[in-house]
């Protein structure tokens, strides 16, 4: 593709307009393109310049060296994740409805792929209860990973006695865990391995700011 440089000159002689005719349009020094064009400065065209010519001149900006605009992305490089009907509790616990979706996130297949995700494995369910402040407040809404990974600490969403709960989750070793609130008022719940049951690992969340 030619340069913006080469470009310019080439559509001022098509037009039958100077250089110099084309810099006092545009406020500046009667030497201003010529510069730029023959000497490199400036380096480029300041982008109110760039958008008179590209005007007058009939070009697309891109011509005169604009950024060109990203394409639309395809259908196929966007996954939906589904928005879950139900809640986990931040607070004392919530029982949780049918696990139904009602709508749907769209993720970047690429982004996800950044991550190490997948999106037929994610679900996004909504945050209710403070005890996980400042991390997760009421309302957010998590997407939660939930592929059979090796255990690590972090924080997830477990069922516990019927109730989904949003905790950070370390192991004590010898098949205890302790369930964590972010928010000290909230002290740990000590479990057994077979008392709850990790429904998936928290690995993105959204809220209102």
């Amino acid at each position: 593709m030619m340069d913006a440089r080469t470009r310019l000159a080439q559509a001022a002689r098509e037009r039958g307009s100077s250089l110099a005719a084309l810099s006092r349009m545009l406020g500046r020094n009667p030497t201003y393109l010529q510069q730029y064009i023959t000497k490199g400065s400036p380096r480029k065209l300041e982008e109110e310049d760039r958008r008179k010519l590209a005007q007058f001149l009939g070009l697309a900006e891109s011509e005169l060296g604009a950024p060109a605009e990203p394409s639309p992305p395809r259908t196929g490089d966007w996954v939906e994740v589904s928005r879950l009907n139900i809640d986990a509790s931040a607070g004392p616990g919530a029982i949780h409805d049918a696990e139904q979706p009602f709508d749907a996130f769209q993720f970047s297949r690429r982004w996800l792929a950044e991550h190490g995700l997948e999106g037929a494995k994610l679900s996004a369910i909504r945050v209710i209860g403070d005890s996980m402040e400042p991390l997760l407040r009421e309302g957010d809404e998590v997407l939660v990973d939930m592929r059979e990974q090796p255990f690590r600490d972090g924080v997830y969403v477990v069922r516990l006695d019927d109730t989904l709960l949003v905790k950070r989750v370390a192991s004590q070793g010898g098949g205890r865990f302790s369930l964590l609130s972010q928010n000290l008022a909230y002290p740990p719940i000590s479990v057994d391995v077979e008392d709850f049951a990790i429904i998936g690992r928290v690995v993105w969340k959204s809220g209102r700011v």
